[in-house]
C-alpha cells in the first residue's frame, strides 16, 4: 500500500494535537479542495435535514441547527476555511492562489445556496415570529440570522436572487484578485545598492537588515523592500533623497502600472457591485447597508465624526506642516520644496530638535523576546492570565511562536499564535485572526442545552504582524511604533482569548465593525507610560534600564504630529465613505476621484501619479468598505476608556476586571453602546482623546 491509500486528509479527522490545534505539519496543499468539497457536501446534508424536519420549526431544531452549534458532527467547511484563508494571507504561494481563485466562486455559491434557499428562511421566518421565551443572547442569535437572511436576499424574488448571485460571485472574486495582485506588486519591487555612500543616514540595523536580505537574494551589497520595516527606515533617514524618491514612488504606485497587477479597473468594479447589491436590497448607497449594523448608525453621523475631527486637528496639522517645511528650508534653502518622500526624513529631524529622540534610540530598548515578555507581564497583572510556549503545537512557520493561555485560576484559557516578520508569502500590514472560536458545546447531544451539559471550547486567537527581524548579530530590535502595533495587536486577541459566550459566531471579535477597534487601540496607551516601559525595556546588551530622562521625552513626545496623523485617518475615511456613498454607476478616474474625495483632510499640494485606492485593501478586500471611520471612531472610545484606568491606576485590578467582565468577554452578544455604558457608566465623549492629545478645540 502506498503512502497516498495510508494516509487520511488530516481535516477529515480528529486532529489529536495539543488542544486540537490545526496540524500544520501534517496539511497538503491538495488536501484543501478534497476537504472544501466534502465540507459543502456536509453542509448541504445538514441544511436537508433542518428544512425536511417534520416537526415544527423552533429555535432549537432550527436556528442553532443552522448556525452554531458543533455537536459531534463539526464543522468541516469552516475550519477548512480557516486555515486556508489565514494561510492565503499569512504564508501563501502560486498554488495557494491558483486554488483561492479556483474555489472563491464556488465557496461563495454555496453560501448563497444557503442564505437563498426558500424553505430554510420560511422556517427562520416561521421562528422569527413564534418563538419560546429566549436568553438576551438567544434573542442576539435569532435576530443576526434572521437580518443574515434578509440582508443576503431572502426576501428578494427569483430574478433578484439570481442577480444577487452574479454580484457577490463576481465581488469575492475581484477582492481576491484585487489582494494578490497587491501582494505581487509589492514583493516585486527591491532597491538593491552596492555603493555604500548610498547608505549615507542610515542606522546600523536599517543597514545590516538591508545586508542580510541581500545575502538571502544571493546579491552583493544591501536590498531594501516595500516591507515597513526595511522601507519606514530608509524614509526616516537616507539622506539622498533621490533614492528616498525612488522608494516613495514604487509603494504609492502600486497596481497603477500597465501590467497585469493593475487595481484600477478592479476597484471600480468592486465600488460598482457592492452598491448595486445595497440597491437590490433596499438601500440607496452600500454605506447605508452597512451602518445599519453599526454603531454610528448612518453616514450622517460618520460625516459629522470625520468634520468634527477635521475642525478640531486640522488647524493645528498645519502648523505642524509649516513648521516642517520651515525646517526643511532653513536646512536646504528658501527654494526648498517638501516633498511627500521628504516628510518622514524631516519629521525625524524636527523630533530630534523638540525632543532629542528618535527610534533608533530606542530600539536597543526594546528587544523582540523582552516586549513579549512585557506584554504578558502586562496581561498577567491586569487580568490574571500567563502565557507558556509549547514547542508540540504545530506551527506553519518557523517565525511562529505557539502558546497556552492559562486564566488566572490556573485553568486553559486559549491558544496564542504570534507571527512576527515579514517573508515573500505574506501580507503586509499586522491583524488578528483565529483558528478556533469560543463556544459551548453540548457534551451529551440527545440532552437539551444546559450548564451541567455543555464544555466550553477554548479559542485559537494569532496574531500577525511584519516586525523588525534579527540580524546575523543582533536580535529583532523594534521601534516604538512597533510595540505599539503589538499592543494593538494583542488587544484583538483578548477580545477572542476571554470570549465567554454560548454561540461562537457572537464570541470575542465578532461584533460591530466600529467597536472591534476598542480593545486594540485601548492597549496602545500602555506603550508609552512610565510604569508599563519600566517593567520590560532594558538594554539588549548591558541590561540598563531604559533611562527615566528617556521615558520622560517619549510621554513628552507622544502627541508629535498627531494632528497630521489624524489628518491622515480622516482623509481616508472620506475617501471611503466618498465610494459607498454613490447612488448611481460610478464611472469616474480613480485617481482625480480620490484626491477629490479627501481635500478637506489634506495638508498640502496633491500628487497626482499617485493612487492610494488601490492598495487600499481594508475598504477594497478586507472588511472596511463603508467602515474605515472605525479607527477614529473607536479611537474615541479608546480615549474614554482608558481615562478610566488612568484615573483609578493603569494596572488597576478592579477596573480591568470590569474592562474584561462587560466588553472583552461579551462579543457581540448586546448592543456595544450597552456593554461599553456598562463599564463606563455612560456614552463616551470627544473630550478625553481631545485631551489625550492636547488639541483645543476653536471657539464656536
Amino acid at each position: 500500500m502506498n503512502d497516498n491509500e495510508q494516509r487520511k486528509n488530516p481535516f477529515f479527522e480528529p486532529y489529536n494535537t495539543p488542544h486540537d490545534t490545526a496540524p500544520f505539519d501534517r496539511i497538503r496543499l491538495d488536501d484543501f479542495e478534497e476537504a472544501f468539497m466534502e465540507g459543502i457536501r456536509r453542509d448541504n446534508e445538514q441544511i436537508d435535514k433542518i428544512i425536511n424536519n417534520p416537526e415544527k420549526p423552533t429555535f432549537d431544531n432550527t436556528i442553532i441547527s443552522v448556525d452554531d452549534e458543533k455537536d459531534n458532527y463539526y464543522d468541516l467547511l469552516s475550519r477548512t476555511s480557516t486555515v486556508f484563508f489565514n494561510l492565503l494571507s499569512a504564508e501563501t504561494n502560486d498554488d495557494m492562489d491558483a486554488l483561492a481563485q479556483k474555489m472563491s466562486p464556488i465557496l461563495t455559491k454555496h453560501a448563497n445556496d444557503i442564505r437563498l434557499n426558500e424553505q430554510l428562511f420560511e422556517r427562520i421566518k416561521y421562528v422569527h415570529r413564534h418563538h419560546r421565551k429566549l436568553t438576551p443572547e438567544e434573542k442576539t442569535l435569532l435576530d443576526n440570522c434572521y437580518d443574515g437572511f434578509v440582508r443576503s436576499g431572502a426576501l428578494l424574488d427569483a430574478d433578484g436572487k439570481a442577480r444577487l448571485r452574479q454580484l457577490t460571485e463576481e465581488a469575492s472574486v475581484l477582492g481576491l484578485q484585487f489582494s494578490q495582485n497587491l501582494l505581487k506588486e509589492q514583493k516585486a519591487f527591491t532597491l538593491h545598492i552596492t555603493d555604500e555612500a548610498q547608505l549615507d543616514g542610515l542606522p546600523d540595523t536599517a543597514r545590516e537588515a538591508a545586508a542580510l536580505t541581500a545575502r538571502e537574494r544571493n546579491l552583493e551589497g544591501w536590498v531594501f523592500t516595500l516591507d515597513f520595516p526595511s522601507y519606514s527606515p530608509f524614509m526616516t533617514y537616507a539622506t539622498n533623497r533621490e533614492l528616498r524618491r525612488q522608494m516613495y514612488m514604487a509603494r504609492n504606485t502600486e497596481c497603477i502600472h500597465d501590467n497585469t497587477e493593475n487595481n484600477l479597473d478592479i476597484c471600480k468594479r468592486l465600488v460598482n457591485l457592492r452598491r448595486e447589491i445595497a440597491q437590490l436590497l433596499g438601500y440607496k448607497t452600500y454605506a447605508d447597508y452597512v451602518l445599519r449594523h453599526r454603531m454610528a448608525g448612518n453616514v450622517r453621523s460618520v460625516y459629522r465624526l470625520l468634520y468634527d475631527l477635521i475642525d478640531a486637528y486640522k488647524p493645528t496639522a498645519e502648523k505642524e506642516l509649516e513648521e516642517l517645511e520651515k525646517l526643511a528650508r532653513k536646512a536646504e534653502g528658501k527654494d526648498y520644496k517638501l516633498q511627500p518622500w521628504d516628510t518622514s526624513f524631516y519629521s525625524h529631524k524636527l523630533q530630534m530638535k523638540k525632543f532629542n529622540i528618535d527610534s533608533e534610540m530606542l530600539r536597543p530598548y526594546f528587544q523582540l523576546d523582552k516586549v513579549i515578555g512585557g506584554v504578558f507581564a502586562l496581561a498577567n497583572r491586569l487580568y490574571g492570565i500567563t502565557f507558556k510556549e509549547n514547542l508540540d503545537i504545530p506551527v506553519y512557520h518557523p517565525d511562529v511562536k505557539a502558546y497556552e493561555v492559562f486564566d488566572r485560576d490556573g485553568s486553559f484559557l486559549a491558544v496564542f499564535y504570534a507571527d512576527f516578520h515579514p517573508r515573500k508569502g505574506k501580507q503586509g500590514g499586522a491583524w488578528m485572526t483565529e483558528y478556533q472560536g469560543q463556544w459551548l458545546e453540548r457534551e451529551d447531544a440527545k440532552k437539551p442545552f444546559s450548564p451541567d451539559n455543555c464544555k466550553n471550547i477554548r479559542p485559537h486567537a494569532s496574531v500577525v504582524m511584519n516586525l523588525t527581524k534579527p540580524t546575523d548579530d543582533k536580535p529583532a530590535l523594534l521601534t516604538l511604533s512597533e510595540v505599539e502595533t503589538f499592543l494593538h495587536e494583542f488587544g484583538h486577541s483578548l477580545h477572542g482569548m476571554f470570549a465567554n459566550t454560548r454561540f461562537e459566531s457572537l464570541s470575542g471579535t465578532n461584533v460591530w465593525w466600529d467597536f472591534v477597534e476598542l480593545p486594540s487601540q485601548f492597549m496602545e496607551n500602555f506603550a508609552v507610560e512610565k510604569e508599563f516601559l519600566r517593567t520590560f525595556a532594558f538594554h539588549y546588551q548591558t541590561g540598563e534600564p531604559l533611562p527615566d530622562e528617556l521615558i520622560d521625552r517619549i510621554v513628552k513626545s507622544r502627541n508629535f504630529m498627531c494632528a497630521t496623523a489624524c489628518m491622515r485617518q480622516v482623509s481616508f475615511g472620506l475617501l471611503d465613505m466618498a465610494y459607498y456613498t454613490q447612488r448611481h454607476e460610478f464611472t469616474a478616474d480613480i485617481i482625480p476621484f480620490e484626491k477629490e474625495a479627501w481635500k478637506k483632510a489634506i495638508l498640502g499640494k496633491q500628487r497626482t501619479d499617485t493612487c492610494m485606492t488601490v492598495q487600499f485593501s481594508h475598504i477594497m478586500a478586507g472588511g472596511y468598505a463603508a467602515g474605515y471611520y472605525s479607527y477614529k471612531w473607536a479611537e474615541v472610545l479608546d480615549a474614554d476608556a482608558f481615562a478610566v484606568f488612568k484615573r483609578h491606576g493603569i494596572f488597576d485590578r478592579k477596573t480591568a476586571e470590569s474592562f474584561r467582565e462587560n466588553i472583552l468577554s461579551k462579543g457581540g452578544t448586546e448592543d456595544p453602546m450597552v456593554l461599553y455604558k456598562r463599564f463606563r457608566g455612560g456614552e463616551p465623549t470627544i473630550d478625553a482623546l481631545l485631551k489625550r492629545n492636547g488639541i483645543k478645540r476653536r471657539p464656536s
